[in-house]
């Protein structure tokens, strides 16, 4: 089921303004986000991708650390 989500809603919502960032100013936001924010910021972007404690032991025997979580989120936000 979508849900829309207004323009105006986008505009103030952390995990669409995230996304206009670049940089410095993407790699300084990022760095003051928890670990935990950063994992629930890329569960919601990809939805098929594994970041999830749970999801990650089982898949790779490990967790995402937050520098990893970092990186991918740099690349997600920059690529798209």
């Amino acid at each position: 089921m979508a849900i829309y989500i207004s323009e105006d809603e986008k505009a103030r919502h952390p995990y669409y303004t995230i996304m206009d960032l670049r940089d410095d100013d993407l790699s300084n936001e990022l760095s003051r986000w928890s670990r935990y924010d950063l994992i629930e910021w890329l569960s919601w972007n990809d939805r098929n991708g594994v970041y999830k404690d749970e999801e990650s032991i089982a898949e790779f025997g490990n967790i995402l650390s937050k520098e990893e979580a970092i990186e991918i989120m740099t690349r997600q936000i920059t690529n798209s």
